[in-house]
């Protein structure tokens, strides 16, 4: 007898997605989707595969709305880390950089100015590269699912600022299956676009019913400033906002949130849930006319006496011992990942400043740290921003160096250990909410986010009461617990906690 499932998961509780409380429930699957939820006798169905969920939740797979995965999602340690977090699909090609649409010259520029945050694509040539192109490098090549976003930076570098290429460039990125538009307006080439520039690039983003992401102008200090231009964007274009990495004071940045959406916006946000940032070295040491799109020539220019002196007169001297270098791609240098620019600098004999540029220079700008927020950005303030119903999860993990923020491998278990289990912040349906049914919703991904017949079974088995990160900042690349068995398009891709090694990840293109 041919059984009418290639799986069942038996035994345990399902959050389904729709808001419904957690309720006892078989899951049957077959041909990568959900066939049945109910009471399924497995003595009816000889044959198929089976999960004893018996004490756990069976959830949606979850959604990472952002992160820096474009050229590791094909690294099986970051599969392996996404998946014992529950996530089984990553939203690419944020902060308005990523690897299409490009030209060679742009491909080139992209993937060393983002070194320190998305890396080299294993599997790209010299360019052209399209965005249909990119996303067939991420067909059945992974364990996880992909979806794109335009990246504004990369097309402008493209396009050459040129408004009617620009135009054309994202049009096609739409059609060949991206998931919205994104900016990256504190990076090069991002900063020189403007409020008209990137409204009239979100127009046809509007017209497809997708979302323009951003990372704003400015956060902190300039939360409101950046704010009051994403919504300017919105506003003349049309287009659903979502707002990358929102983080500072709590009740200022909700109530910005909330202005917009009284006023008839369609608004989300992505934070995680942690209080240290993470940035490219260069970003945040260097004065702004320093940092130039002329990568070679900032290199250059460190090596500068003068320079050296203004770095040491006018970067934040507290930036020294703040921030803690992550990623070190250096021979030399290398030793010090996991020490403050300024243990780094004292052991090597140098001052802080000086070291800062020789790493740089070593690094060719590849360098990355983790440092502490400003005040303004502490737990009550993230907690409060987890809590709103705009919210979506995200990690912003960047996976590089030794020491990379443990967002990456952490974030999406500290939700659910942190808090759902211990501070309550969330109820279990609550939480599938922000991570699984919303982002699907948000980013328009077929057939996900919720548990029931017809929908495709990226299906997450999750233990309760042992959920939880393990990574710290001294220990960033520890894999999360209590996550051991997840299905992707039906395929078992973690099973007792390992990877199986099947790589049914499928590029979502919205619908």
């Amino acid at each position: 007898m041919t059984s009418v499932f290639d799986m069942l998961i038996l035994g345990g509780r399902v959050v389904d997605g729709t808001g419904a409380a957690p309720y006892p429930a078989d899951v049957g699957v077959r041909d990568g989707r959900i066939e049945a939820v109910g009471d399924l006798s497995p003595a009816d169905v000889p044959g198929a595969a089976r999960i004893d969920a018996t004490g756990r939740l069976v959830a949606p797979g979850f959604i990472d709305t952002h992160v820096h995965g474009d050229a590791t999602v094909l690294d099986p340690e970051v599969q392996h880390a996404a998946l014992r977090q529950g996530v089984t699909t990553f939203v690419l090609g944020q902060d308005g950089l990523s690897f299409a649409p490009s030209s060679p010259e742009t491909l080139r520029f992209v993937t060393r100015y983002f070194a320190a945050i998305n890396g080299a694509h294993p599997l790209l040539d010299g360019g052209p590269v399209s965005v249909a192109g990119l996303l067939d490098t991420y067909d059945r090549t992974t364990a996880l699912n992909t979806a794109y976003l335009v990246p504004h930076g990369t097309v402008r570098h493209t396009a050459g600022a040129d408004p009617g290429a620009m135009l054309r460039l994202v049009e096609r990125g739409l059609e060949e299956g991206a998931a919205g538009l994104s900016s990256g307006l504190e990076y090069i080439p991002g900063r020189y676009g403007d409020a008209a520039e990137l409204a009239a690039l979100c127009a046809p983003v509007a017209r497809a019913g997708l979302p323009y992401v951003t990372h704003m102008r400015g956060y902190e200090e300039a939360a409101a400033a950046g704010m009051a231009e994403a919504r300017t964007i919105a506003e003349r274009s049309g287009a659903a906002l979502h707002v990358s990495h929102y983080h500072g004071p709590g009740a200022q940045l909700a109530g910005m949130v909330d202005d917009a959406l009284a006023a008839g916006l369609d608004v989300t946000f992505d934070s995680y849930p942690y209080l240290s940032g993470f940035s490219i070295l260069a970003m945040v040491a260097l004065p702004r006319d320093l940092d130039d799109p002329d990568l070679d020539r900032t290199v250059e220019r460190l090596r500068d006496t003068e320079v050296r002196r203004r770095l040491a007169r006018e970067t934040d001297p507290t930036l020294w011992h703040r921030a803690v270098l992550a990623h070190v791609p250096s021979a030399e240098l290398g030793w010090a990942e996991g020490r403050s620019i300024a243990a780094a600098a004292a052991e090597a004999g140098r001052e802080p400043a000086a070291f800062c540029a020789d790493l740089l220079i070593a690094t060719a700008l590849a360098a990355s740290c983790v440092f502490a927020q400003p005040p303004g950005n502490d737990d009550a303030s993230m907690r409060l921003l987890l809590r709103h119903p705009a919210h979506l999860g995200g990690s912003d993990g960047i996976h590089l160096g030794g020491r990379p923020h443990p967002r990456a491998f952490g974030a999406f278990a500290r939700f659910l250990g942190r808090h759902v289990r211990e501070l309550g912040d969330w109820t279990w349906q609550e939480a599938v909410a922000h991570l699984s049914s919303g982002p699907a919703r948000r980013f328009r991904l077929p057939d996900r986010g919720e548990i029931r017949p017809g929908m495709v079974a990226d299906l997450v088995v999750i233990d309760p009461e042992r959920v939880a990160d393990a990574a710290d900042y001294s220990r960033p690349r520890v894999l999360a617990e209590g996550i051991d068995d997840v299905l992707v398009g039906g395929v078992p891709v973690l099973a007792g906690g390992a990877l199986t090694g099947a790589r049914p990840g499928r590029p979502l293109r919205p619908r």
